[in-house]
């Protein structure tokens, strides 16, 4: 057995990809199946079986670089060291997300394309949700994404088309829903490449290290987090939806796209300058 799994780090990236993802889903379905024919509350059912299929992911991670690339320490090397470097990188992550979320927003005040608003929940329980809710996302995706299956990528390609299958493939996987939902979130999907990009570069730049994408990805999601729940902004409708964002949705609209786009080629000019 251990010799086929050795076998299996020569094989082609999307053989090792099926295979990974295969392993995962028949540990999962033997616990998620009891819970969702047990369990009625459809929020709760969400939650647990994501929770349950991250963990059993980490877990596997362990296993699959023990096992085929005899890696003990995989999650290092995938770039989730623990070290003040790290933090520090996390910490500056959380702040340029943060920072260019409001500033996206700002912008958009300033221009009259929207008016602030009084909270209308207790603004510092929002922020505090908000930051647990936007590291979660950040360290979950972040592993997924750019540590485990670029790492996979890059064993067998070169690191544009790695970076570019990356990113594509994060955009797309976000699509994995009914048809009806997938047309009406369609138009963020340019804006996730970019944000896929983004966060490819921002660990080349960081030598590897997963902290600054991580802090990054968090930052995002905490900040539209906060605007979002805190009901802090009305749209003023002087421009059409497709300008400001779809459905509310930054992503989903023209100045949304732009500032992902500076966002990326801010990143990849410090990749390129520091690299």
């Amino acid at each position: 057995m251990k010799i086929n799994l050795v076998d299996l780090a020569q094989r082609p990236a999307p053989i090792r990809l099926g295979c990974f993802i295969l392993t995962l889903l028949l540990l999962w379905l033997p616990f998620t199946l009891p819970i969702y024919l047990l369990v009625h509350d459809s929020n709760l059912v969400s939650i647990v079986t994501m929770v349950l299929l991250y963990v059993e992911f980490i877990f596997l991670l362990r296993l699959w670089g023990k096992y085929v690339y005899q890696q003990p320490h995989i999650l290092r090397h995938y770039g989730l060291e623990i070290s003040r470097q790290n933090g520090v990188d996390l910490l500056r992550g959380l702040a340029i997300g943060l920072i260019s979320v409001l500033t996206l927003f700002g912008l958009q005040g300033s221009l009259g394309l929207l008016v602030w608003q009084q909270p209308h929940s207790f603004l510092l329980k929002i922020v505090l949700e908000g930051l647990i809710v936007g590291s979660g996302v950040g360290f979950a995706e972040e592993l997924l994404f750019r540590g485990w299956l670029l790492n996979e990528l890059q064993r067998n390609y070169s690191p544009r088309v790695a970076l570019w299958t990356d990113a594509i493939l994060f955009a797309g996987l976000h699509f994995i829903k009914p048809l009806e939902a997938i047309i009406h979130t369609l138009p963020q999907f340019p804006a996730l490449v970019l944000l896929g990009l983004t966060q490819v570069w921002g660990k080349y730049w960081r030598r590897g290290r997963l902290g600054l994408p991580i802090g990054l990805h968090g930052g995002l999601v905490w900040g539209y987090y906060i605007i979002n729940i805190g009901e802090l902004i009305k749209y003023s409708g002087r421009v059409p939806d497709w300008v400001t964002g779809v459905n509310n949705n930054p992503l989903q609209g023209v100045m949304g796209v732009l500032f992902m786009s500076v966002l990326a080629l801010w990143m990849r000019e410090r990749t390129i300058k520091d690299g």
